[in-house]
């Protein structure tokens, strides 16, 4: 009895093993690259070849995978932006254009409206002074708006510059080569700050966050569009067979790549749920924080301002 009472107080008396180091990751903090566990610089380094490879089939796969209603998602995004005449607007992760486009288009029709209410005051204006003025204003059309497209992927960024040209957008309008981890701008900067499908690819959410409030003017707003939980269970479960399913095939269908796509499938599952994601933009800063769910929460609009 003895014996085995001193072997038992040796073994308990044993300091724990420590955990074995998972074969073939780098030292570094892990985290998520779709359902694998990646180190920070690996998933980095992932995802920008995912969006390399995907850059010229970006808006095709676009339409086919939500059956064109994330344009209407983006039409939603911008309405609630509810741009005036003056705002500088930068839309990070956003290198097809498709915000930038919209919000000039937007920025263009409210300038028309104005000038037509301004005519429509004037009606004692001779027709010589109703055609300079509408002159005028036709050569500022976005009543010296401005956005700024700011994406880490070349690619993307290209892609985005060469659909610009096609569409005959110009003015008002510029591309930037940045990462939403560290801007290139300066403090103040921008009246809104847009972020439509992206913030679930950057690798550290809450870096992103910060830098969003730093650009921001007091009194700016943050608007991100993302894929998010859906609630109803009979739906959720319906949308993750639709997804896991019915995606990569098309991914490898129409972009030759199965993969890229199951990633992007996989990213939404990870990506923090509505709730989770409003208490991360309130600890980056922002006041009245909330969100709204389109079509029963596959994807959610968060909102808060720089005060």
């Amino acid at each position: 009895v003895r014996l085995w009472r001193c072997r038992c107080r040796a073994l308990l008396s044993r300091p724990a093993a420590a955990p074995r180091a998972r074969r073939g990751l780098a030292a570094g903090p892990e985290m998520h690259f779709g359902f694998q566990t990646v180190t920070e610089e690996e998933r980095r380094e992932k995802i920008y070849q995912v969006f390399e490879n995907v850059a010229k089939k970006y808006d095709v796969m676009n339409d086919s995978m939500t059956l064109g209603i994330h344009r209407v998602w983006k039409d939603i995004l911008v309405h609630k932006m509810n741009p005036c005449p003056g705002t500088l607007l930068l839309d990070v992760a956003g290198g097809t254009g498709d915000i930038a486009f919209r919000f000039i288009n937007y920025v263009r029709s409210v300038r028309q409206r104005q000038l037509q209410r301004k005519l429509k005051h004037h009606q004692n204006l001779s027709w010589q002074e109703i055609f300079e003025s509408y002159q005028n204003d036709k050569f500022n059309s976005l009543g010296d708006s401005q956005v700024v497209v700011c994406d880490i992927n070349r690619e993307m960024l290209k892609v985005g510059k060469q659909k610009a040209q096609h569409l005959g957008y110009s003015e008002g309008l510029s591309w930037v080569l940045g990462n939403a981890e560290e801007l290139p701008f300066d403090d103040d900067k921008f009246d809104v700050y847009t972020i439509a499908f992206g913030i679930r690819n950057v690798t550290r959410i809450d870096l992103a966050l910060q830098e969003a409030y730093r650009v921001l003017k007091p009194g700016g707003r943050f608007l991100c569009l993302e894929f998010s939980h859906v609630s109803n269970p009979l739906l959720s479960r319906l949308y993750d067979l639709y997804s896991f399913q019915v995606i990569p095939v098309l991914g490898e269908v129409i972009a030759g790549d199965w993969r890229s796509y199951q990633y992007l499938v996989e990213s939404i599952r990870q990506f923090p749920p509505q709730e989770e994601l409003k208490a991360m933009i309130e600890d980056a800063g922002f006041f009245k924080v909330d969100y709204e769910n389109l079509n029963f929460g596959i994807v959610a609009i968060h909102s808060g301002f720089k005060l």
